[in-house]
Order: C-alpha cells, then sequence, then structure tokens
C-alpha cells in the first residue's frame, strides 16, 4: 500500500469527493457517517493509503475509500484493464458468492463495455477454475474473477487473468495498475447499457466438467467421500464432475454445503487453518468413509483427509498430495513432460521426476509462475494445497483447481482401496523409494514490518553454519537471483542430509513465513522414520526461530 498522508481538511475533502462519485448506496452511507462524526482515524484507515494492484489483482477488506474493496475502486480497476486491452478485445468475467461479488462482476461488465470491450459473464457464482478455464476456451483475451478466496467474511477480491489463462505476472500487472492510476471519476465513465453484455448459459460449466472428467482418473469408482466447500462455491461443480466421472455423489457437510458469504461454521474459511474440518472429519465417522476432501471458497484449492481406523482424520500436506499427484499422472502420461512446483514446496518432486525420466521445473511461489514452467506441463503444484492436474492433451486449466485435483486423488484412493489399502499405504511406498520427505511451516506475524526486515538483514549479516545439529552446506540469497531465478527477497539454505530452509517475507501478509523440510532414509519402517523426521523438524524449527528473535 502506499501512504499518503494529508492534513485533516484535505482528508475530509478527499472523502467527500469519494462519495460523489459512489454509486452504492451501502458504502455512501458509511463515509457520510464518517464525514458527519468527524472521525479522522477512521477516514486516514481509507484514505490514508490505496489498494495497491499487483500480480494477484486487488484484494482487501470491504468499505468505503481508496483502501478498501468497493465499487468504486472495482470500476477503476476494470477501467484500467480496459485501457491496457483497448476495443475490440474479448474478456470473460467470474464471481464467487462473498458479499458484494456480483455487484462487482456486473459493474466489471459495464465498464469494459463501456469502453468497447466485448464481455461475456459467467451464469452463477462458479469456481475460480471455471473462470479460468473459461478464458482459454472462449478464445479470450483476458479474464477477471471477483473472489478473495480463502480470507476473511469481511474481504473480497479481484484477480485477472490473461488470454492464457494464467493469472497475470510482471509487465501486465505493473501496466494496469498504471493504467489504473490514469482513471478520473467513475460517474464520469462510459459504461455500457443493456444488451451490451453476453450471459453464458451452464454450456460453459458442462464443458469444464468434461475437460477435467477426461483426466487420467483410473478405472476404480468405488469410494465413498465426505466433503466440504466451506461456505463456498465448489459443491455443485465438484459433484457434477464427480457423477459424469462415475463416482458416488460425496456425502456433503449439510451445515457448510450452500454458499454463505459469512461463513458461520468456521473461525476461518481456510481448510488448513485448526477446526475448519471438523464438521467434515464428524461426517466421514458417521458415513464411514473412505475419503474426506475439501475445497476453499472458491474450489480452487484441495484439501485431502484419510479417516483412520480407530477413529479421526489424518489431513495430509500439501507437499504429500503432491507427490501422490505427481506419480501418478506421471505413469498415466506419455512423451516428453514436465512437472513443476515452487522453491518453498518439498523437493520430493525432483526426486519422482528424475526416477520417472521427466523434467523437473521449480519456480518463485505462486501458480502464476508455475505455470510458465516451461512446454509440456502435465502437473503442477504448490504446498499451499493447490494443484493443476493434465494429461497428454496437457492442463485444462492454467492455475490451481481444487475439482480437478480432487476427482484425480479419488481416482487415486478408489485404486487404493480396490487393492485393500488408504493413501496412507502409498505415502509409506513413497517414503520407501524416495526417503521419508516431512515439511513444515514456522511463522510470525508482526505489527511492524521493519522487524521483518531487520531479520533478514541479520540472517544475511551472520548466516548460520549450523541448524538443528545439521551443517549448511550451501545458502542462497535469492534477492540476488541465486539459483537462476528472477530476484525475491528469500533465503534458502540447504543442510546435510537432504535438508533445507526457506525463508521469506509474505507477499500477501504481515508475515514472515519459513519452510522447513528435513528428508530421512527409510531403514526399519515408515513410521520410525517419521518419528525421526519430526524430531529434526523440530530441533531446526527451535534453531530458526532463536536466531530470527521474532517469537
Amino acid at each position: 500500500m502506499s501512504p499518503a498522508v494529508s492534513p485533516s481538511g484535505s482528508l475530509v475533502d478527499e472523502a467527500r469527493a469519494w462519495l460523489v462519485q459512489d454509486p452504492d448506496p451501502d458504502t455512501r452511507a458509511e463515509l457520510a457517517g464518517l464525514i458527519e462524526r468527524d472521525d479522522l482515524d477512521a477516514l486516514r484507515e481509507r484514505f490514508g493509503a490505496r489498494l495497491e494492484f499487483g500480480t494477484a489483482g486487488l484484494r482487501g477488506e470491504l468499505g468505503a475509500g481508496p483502501n478498501r474493496m468497493n465499487r468504486v475502486t472495482v470500476m477503476r480497476a476494470a477501467a484500467g484493464l480496459a485501457a491496457v486491452l483497448g476495443p475490440g478485445r474479448h474478456v470473460v468475467i467470474g464471481y464467487d458468492a462473498r458479499h458484494k461479488s456480483d455487484v462487482f462482476a456486473r459493474d466489471t461488465a459495464a465498464v469494459l463495455t463501456g469502453a468497447g470491450v466485448h464481455a461475456t459473464l459467467l451464469p452463477r457464482p462458479l469456481p475460480t477454475p471455471v473462470l479460468a478455464f473459461a478464458v482459454r476456451h472462449l478464445g479470450a483475451d483476458a479474464g477477471v474473477t471477483v473472489t478473495a478466496s480463502h480470507n476473511p467474511p469481511r474481504d473480497n477480491g479481484y484477480k485477472v487473468y490473461w488470454g492464457d489463462g494464467s493469472q497475470i505476472v510482471p509487465p501486465v500487472d505493473a501496466g494496469i495498475s498504471a493504467a489504473i492510476d490514469a482513471v478520473g471519476r467513475v460517474d464520469e465513465l462510459p459504461l455500457g447499457g443493456p444488451g451490451t453484455l453476453t450471459e453464458l448459459g451452464e454450456d460453459i460449466v458442462d464443458d469444464y466438467i468434461e475437460a477435467v472428467t477426461a483426466l487420467p482418473l483410473g478405472d476404480a469408482r468405488e469410494l465413498r467421500v465426505a466433503y466440504t466447500p466451506l461456505h463456498g462455491v465448489g459443491a455443485a461443480t465438484l459433484t457434477g464432475a464427480f457423477l459424469a466421472a462415475g463416482f458416488e455423489s460425496p456425502m456433503a457437510v449439510e451445515e457448510q454445503r450452500n454458499p454463505d458469504p459469512d461463513f458461520p461454521t468456521v473461525a476461518f474459511p481456510n481448510p488448513e487453518e485448526p477446526g475448519a474440518m471438523d464438521l467434515a472429519a464428524a461426517l466421514a465417522g458417521k458415513i464411514g468413509a473412505d475419503l474426506v476432501l475439501a475445497n476453499d471458497p472458491d474450489a480452487d484449492r484441495c484439501a485431502v483427509g484419510v479417516p483412520l481406523p480407530g477413529g479421526g482424520v489424518r489431513m495430509l500436506t500439501g507437499d504429500e498430495v503432491g507427490g501422490l499427484l505427481a506419480e501418478h499422472v506421471i505413469t498415466h502420461t506419455t512423451g516428453d513432460r514436465m512437472v513443476a512446483t515452487t522453491i518453498v514446496s518439498s523437493t520430493l518432486l525432483a526426486k519422482i521426476a528424475r526416477a520417472h525420466g521427466v523434467r523437473y521445473g521449480e519456480t518463485l511461489t505462486g501458480f502464476k509462475w508455475i505455470i510458465k514452467a516451461g512446454p509440456g506441463l502435465v502437473f503442477g503444484y504448490e504446498e499451499a494445497i493447490g494443484y493443476s492436474v493434465g494429461s497428454d492433451a496437457g492442463l485444462p486449466v492454467w492455475d490451481k483447481d481444487g475439482i480437478g485435483a480432487a476427482l484425480t486423488v479419488a481416482g487415486i484412493a478408489a485404486a487404493a482401496k480396490r487393492d485393500g489399502r488408504t493413501l496412507l499405504d502409498l505415502l509409506d511406498d513413497q517414503a520407501r523409494r524416495y526417503g521419508l520427505h516431512a515439511t513444515t511451516q514456522l511463522s510470525f506475524r508482526v505489527a511492524d514490518l521493519s522487524l521483518i526486515t531487520d531479520a533478514m538483514s541479520r540472517l544475511r549479516a551472520e548466516p548460520p553454519a549450523g541448524l538443528g545439529g545439521l551443517e549448511v552446506t550451501a545458502a542462497d540469497d535469492l534477492a540476488r537471483g541465486d539459483g537462476g531465478l528472477p530476484p525475491t527477497d528469500g533465503l534458502r539454505y540447504r543442510l546435510a542430509d537432504d535438508a533445507r530452509v526457506v525463508v521469506r517475507p509474505s507477499g500477501t501478509e504481515p508475515k514472515l513465513k519459513c519452510y522447513l523440510e528435513v528428508v530421512v532414509p527409510v531403514t526399519t519402517t515408515p513410521g520410525e522414520a517419521r518419528a525421526d523426521a519430526a524430531r529434526r523438524l523440530e530441533a531446526v524449527k527451535s534453531d530458526l526461530a532463536a536466531r530470527l528473535g521474532l517469537g
């Protein structure tokens, strides 16, 4: 965000100018009340900075002013996109079920069509991967989806895709941001009238389901699944895909089945958060499920759990699911292929690729980079439970796709069940083949961002010689472009015994994030290797936390 400190008089004047152009009665009432009460602190929060348009587009809290998500902010973004594209181009627009998402989508369409851009709107709130699919499927020049993914209920966002169906990357984002800065008052923008917008029917959902059911799912179908969309938009599309592929309909958590922008049953609508999967786990026990699946609210991510014989559910990490999906895709595809992941994900994928003779790509964090890893990409994943699964025909979605991933995991689990096994047995098989790769995170949320800057500076000035009793054998400063990647603020330490640590500031939150991995050979049992790995991870984590000094 860009600071823009204003004297109180100019601050109120700026708020009044915003009020005049705001078409939303809700945010007008909010802002008028703040002005009437002379609430300068609240006005500074809304006008002392602005949401910056970056490679993830826009994301922030709903409310009035340039530092909030609202109709003015969205219309400015649409006008900037229209200016970059130019008249005659085609944009597909999707949206989720969050507060104001449908309104923001239609505002986007009105601004685009008013600028001479052809706008096509998806028929209803739908998963983000449907939008990403539609951009390429319809041959559009760009796409927009209104979503804040798994953010809190008070947030919304605006994500832009380019004509290849992937998220925008530099310098496109900078060009759109500059064009947004040049936009004047939104009440003076030309808007498209009735008949200028193309609204799609359910055919686009059918086409997406046809594409993901053509993935390498195997031929086993007997499987009972407990599922939650976490109050998001995934349930109908996922259920349709499962039925089209020949699976039994997943049993959805009733309290979380339907879209609800307030996410009333979870503290945070993210399947990785503590407690978010409790209702799904309870349902799994009740119905005797073989597998537990969850999507985040816009269904671009997929969480996977395995019910245990004695009760409870063992949730798999993103790296564990990534390894299972990767080996499945590789063994069900042919030709010159590539698999890819990010610098913070497990090193297991590189070993799987080498063992199977396929190319391996490693990128910066974010699916926008994974998708661009190289030609022949048939699988990509990031440790934050995001996956894109492909076939010999390539990737149906050039972004993370929680529906396609869920289908493929179900196919793997059904084949294992037919053999009297579970995904946990398959993980043990991989541990025996490649070593037990155990990963975890250490993160620090701060109120003062300078604490993160200082911690990174300390590590650069005095790099550790060892962590957790393991010698540091190599240190990469990612800000210098070490490792052949574009420069990014981060440090990577390679430790003895194939262990690894990556430290980087979050790009979206006031957090310092650390990604830890240890590798333990399975010399006795996978269970004993996991216990050994847990001890090693804890030792590395303890040493690293002490060095960072942020705890």
